[in-house]
């Protein structure tokens, strides 16, 4: 799912119901923050204020040493402003902390990619043994070729910066070779036309994508399906959604709106879920009408 990165609140539903939150900018299928090192940032801030607090030193104090403002320390430690390289080094020894916010600081990653909290459906969909995907806008991010991933990421609203294209696309086609490993999930993806009649990226875009797509539908371990044009009924009107299987066979739901995400590990949603991609999968073309459809397709340019 590719939505654009929006402020929201995100809900992970555990398996006794209970429900945790945090916010930030996330678009999970694009894997981005739009706050550079905002985590990095604040774990240095934290041990500044670890260390100077352990050395005797208020706020005040430390930034009278170094003729800078209480502020400036205080934004330091909670992450709203970056450490720089040489009061790093001159606070380390002043604090006596033998380099470690300098080492700290040079260790910072250049863009928080993904943030601590949405690490935990990466990983999920790391060791998945199965995934079942449902898409209605554009190709399933682990289907999409790295020219097409760049025009999704173009397509954004307001505008990436082209370093942090390079970077989203890098961390997508990375996420990728999950459906490389030797043992790699049992994977079903449902289409929905819609986002295959789309020029995004141009005709020679559209066209790579389209052979991509006809190709992975030929690996075993991956069922690929387009839901068509022209039906009366349609089980995913509710939007995109993923459902992922673990090693130790628990199964959880993913979904995304243009105002939140959730994973979902509730057993009575997980099985709303899991009837609804049932259903699509029958209202779908089944394996070889749908690559007959790439076919045409790709016939038709």
């Amino acid at each position: 799912m590719e939505q654009s990165a929006q402020p929201y609140g995100w809900t992970v539903r555990l398996r006794d119901g209970t429900r945790t939150r945090a916010g930030g900018e996330f678009c999970l299928m694009g894997n981005t923050t739009t706050r550079r090192n905002a985590s990095a940032m604040k774990m240095v801030g934290a041990l500044l204020a670890l260390y100077r607090q352990a050395a005797g030193h208020t706020q005040r104090s430390l930034g009278e040493r170094f003729v800078i403002s209480e502020q400036q320390i205080a934004s330091i430690e909670q992450g709203r402003r970056p450490l720089k390289p040489d009061l790093a080094e001159q606070l380390d020894e002043l604090l006596g902390t033998k380099g470690a916010l300098s080492v700290a600081l040079s260790r910072m990653p250049e863009v928080d990619l993904v943030p601590l909290w949405a690490e935990e459906y990466l990983d999920r969909e790391r060791e998945a043994v199965a995934i079942s995907w449902y898409e209605a806008l554009v190709v399933p991010s682990l289907l999409q070729t790295e020219a097409y991933a760049r025009a999704v990421f173009q397509s954004r609203v307001p505008v990436y910066d082209e370093d942090g294209i390079d970077q989203l696309v890098a961390a997508r086609i990375e996420r990728q070779t999950i459906l490389q490993r030797k043992t790699p999930p049992t994977t079903s993806f449902v289409i929905w036309e819609a986002a295959l009649r789309d020029r995004l990226g141009g005709e020679g875009v559209h066209m790579e994508q389209l052979r991509h797509l006809r190709s992975c539908a030929d690996l075993p371990g991956i069922a690929l399906q387009i839901l068509p044009l022209g039906r009366t009924s349609h089980a995913g009107l509710a939007g995109p959604f993923i459902l992922l299987e673990t090693p130790e066979y628990q199964r959880l739901g993913y979904a995304e709106t243009p105002r939140g995400s959730q994973l979902i590990a509730d057993p009575n949603e997980v099985a709303i879920l899991t009837q609804k991609y049932a259903m699509l999968r029958t209202q779908a073309l089944n394996v070889e009408e749908t690559k007959d459809l790439l076919d045409r397709l790709l016939g038709e340019q």
